[in-house]
């Protein structure tokens, strides 16, 4: 009885999707979105997340419905949809797949996981914690595409080590990926350093100023925002994992076994060693990106050098101690991630037909009409409409929109701009519900879109509340003002 009843929720979370888009295209006021494409842009956001969320159809294939919408309806240049499947941030979620995938074959995902849980123990609160604020820690001065896809397979090897083969069927297991995730989401605001959406806003108050831009002013004005942030996802987090549920094992334990490993074998060294380096190279790509070419291709290259048909008889480093190649393609291609890059592929591309057809301009000019004054009613919308575009879209095209949007209302109001773009940067930094952005990488190793946007829909109305009145308040004792 139950199969069949699920059988038919099935079918009816699929035709809804599709219904959604239908209704968009009619009941969209016209007057807002005044273009079919617009409307049929808001109708594929809404298609993609209530699939996602409802799992109609798998998470994979969903993330192909905006070349699908794209070539029934023309919406926008197709080449501009489908390169957001092959773009420099998918090559760096690959490689990062691949690298992780030698862990797993010669043994060192659980060295690794051992080496962790004997430092930070079994304790599902100060695993959360560890997570989060390490996430928050490091993408604050590096993208957080790279920081959730460096740490995530780290954590899920962790969790495999415990005996945790499938994130979806675990809920300590997906708060501590989302946790991963939420981290390297609201890091990046403490920091010009922490995305291109940050050096979005640094262009524009520098053209509002005529003058360079201090980062330490930035790192300033954001600190009591990011100490807010940090103490009240923490706390959230607490308070949604589950109470009677754990890992297990003890860290006493997890000493133990660390002991008990040895020496670490010559296929774990080379493995690791790539790792580093190829860690190494993405974090530090400002420091040579005028000598290689614009792309994440280091990575590959990387990888690809572990990776070989033959034996590799030239280069020692790359045999095991065996003398046979390390990896083979046949094995880790089995392995990889896959659905991974085409859930942050599909995130990217919905974000180009929402940025191409002129949607999210549009949805811009609608809030600019409201008669906005300044006050706190001001900031209540500014926050609210740039965290639902971060949710939606990529965080350095809502910055790209928003900005110019908030300037020119301000501006038409008589009121200094630039305060209240501070105000923007933060919704734009902030998102927690969509398996978009780095969102889609927990998503891609198994952590489900619904249970994310289950528990991430009230943190969402949380900070929106808690981060409209801190603005408000900062900018009423002239903390934003330059």
């Amino acid at each position: 009885m139950n199969v069949k009843k699920n059988l038919r929720m099935e079918t009816i979370n699929k035709v809804i999707g599709p219904l959604l888009f239908i209704a968009s295209l009619y009941l969209l006021p016209h007057g807002v979105f005044d273009t079919f494409q617009s409307r049929a842009a808001i109708g594929t956001v809404l298609w993609m997340a209530y699939w996602w969320i409802t799992e109609a159809l798998d998470y994979a294939v969903t993330a192909f419905l905006p070349i699908i919408v794209n070539a029934l309806f023309n919406l926008v240049d197709m080449k501009d949809v489908i390169a957001n499947y092959a773009s420099e941030t998918i090559l760096l979620l690959l490689g990062a797949s691949i690298l992780t995938v030698s862990w797993e074959i010669v043994g060192l995902d659980k060295r690794v996981a051992c080496a962790f849980l004997s430092i930070v123990g079994t304790s599902l609160t100060t695993q959360i914690l560890f997570w989060f604020l390490l996430s928050t820690a490091l993408s604050t001065i590096l993208p957080n595409a790279v920081v959730t896809a460096t740490i995530t397979p780290i954590a899920v090897s962790m969790l495999r080590y415990l005996g945790i083969e499938k994130v979806s069927e675990s809920e300590p297991a997906s708060i501590i990926l989302m946790s991963i995730a939420w981290g390297a989401g609201i890091g990046g605001l403490a920091s010009p350093l922490g995305g291109a959406m940050n050096l979005v806003v640094v262009n524009y108050i520098q053209e509002l100023t005529g003058q360079e831009y201090m980062y330490m002013d930035w790192v300033i004005k954001f600190a009591p925002i990011m100490l807010v942030l940090i103490i009240s996802n923490c706390l959230y987090l607490i308070w949604i994992k589950p109470k009677h549920e754990g890992l297990e094992g003890s860290k006493e334990y997890f000493v133990k076994v660390r002991k008990e490993m040895g020496k670490m074998s010559k296929e774990e060294i080379v493995c690791l060693t790539i790792f580093v380096i190829a860690t190494v190279l993405a974090f530090t790509r400002n420091l040579y990106a005028s000598v290689l070419p614009d792309s994440e291709f280091e990575e590959l290259v990387l990888e690809c050098s572990l990776i070989k048909r033959h034996q590799p008889r030239y280069n020692i480093l790359l045999k095991d101690s065996k003398g046979e190649p390390i990896l083979r393609w046949k094995p880790v291609q089995g392995k990889v991630y896959w659905s991974l890059m085409y859930i942050f592929a599909g995130g990217l591309a919905v974000g180009t037909l929402l940025t191409k057809t002129g949607a999210d301009v549009c949805i811009g000019n609608y809030v600019s009409q409201m008669g906005l004054t300044g006050g706190f009613v001001t900031v209540l919308v500014i926050i609210t409409v740039t965290i639902i575009l971060s949710d939606v879209t990529s965080n350095t095209a809502t910055a790209a929109v928003a900005i110019p949007i908030v300037i020119s209302v301000m501006n038409g109001i008589g009121v200094d701009p630039i305060p209240y773009v501070f105000v923007a940067t933060i919704g734009v930094n902030l998102s927690y519900i969509m398996p978009t952005s780095v969102r889609s990488v927990p998503v891609g190793y198994g952590l489900k879109p619904s249970y994310m946007f289950k528990k991430g829909l009230l943190l969402t109305l949380i900070v929106i509340a808690l981060m409209s009145v801190s603005a408000w308040f900062l900018l009423q004792n002239g903390w934003f003002a330059l």
